[in-house]
């Protein structure tokens, strides 16, 4: 099955102060190894259609598909363990809790998801450091390394238990050029090599020209 995620026929409205009709009949699929991005002006929907996609936002019409599983209208407990499984999530801010070490930061989602056993979430947690060649940082607390390399333990943590999809909501926005550069090439690396697929919402045209597909967003819909 090449379709990771698909999105049908999604809309999604604000009803406070008045309607709002944010969403407009979405269609979207991402293939398995893609790496696509969505663009758009801001307010057009895109970190809206995120949270939808993310499973955290489920206040909307249509059908949401992951890894060929219907999870629209599933319970919160169900749509967590899906999401701690299939997802994983980079976003603008790092989000790691300082007074962890960057190892603990990385094995928190697979505790969560609790699969593993301790011995073995540490095992795997230091092979994705290894992957994102920041091993040597493992036992520094996360408020001890730099903006660079935040994203980069975010980017490991994110990969612990092996997700299908890598959902990102402006993974370089805070980055310097040298850094975003990392970030695009560690993308690059996990799509081409480990048959990740990526969806990055990003102002970044330099990034985005260079990946699989650009989604166009405007006033809700998708136009390209």
């Amino acid at each position: 099955m090449d379709k990771v995620l698909e999105a049908r026929h999604i809309d999604k409205y604000f009803r406070k102060p008045v309607d709002f009709h944010v969403l407009k009949d979405i269609n979207l699929i991402v293939k398995r190894g893609e790496f696509a991005t969505v663009m758009g002006k801001s307010g057009c929907g895109k970190s809206t259609l995120l949270y939808i996609l993310s499973t955290m936002d489920t206040e909307y019409d249509g059908e949401l598909w992951l890894n060929g599983e219907l999870v629209s209208g599933l319970g919160s407990d169900r749509l967590s363990h899906i999401r701690n499984k299939y997802l994983g999530f980079v976003f603008q801010f790092h989000y790691l809790l300082s007074e962890f070490t960057v190892l603990e930061n990385v094995m928190l989602p697979a505790k969560k998801l609790g699969v593993k056993s301790a011995e073995e979430i540490k095992e795997d947690a230091i092979q994705k450091l290894k992957i994102l060649e920041i091993e040597h940082l493992a036992s520094k607390r996360a408020n001890r390394i730099s903006g660079g390399e935040k994203q980069r333990v975010a980017i490991a943590r994110a990969l612990i238990n092996d997700p299908i999809l890598l959902l990102g909501d402006e993974p370089t926005g805070n980055l310097d050029s040298q850094n975003a550069e990392n970030v695009f090439q560690i993308f690059k690396r996990l799509s081409d090599e480990q048959g990740l697929s990526l969806l990055i919402v990003t102002h970044d045209l330099d990034f985005a020209e260079r990946t699989d597909r650009i989604i166009m967003m405007e006033d809700g819909s998708i136009i390209d």
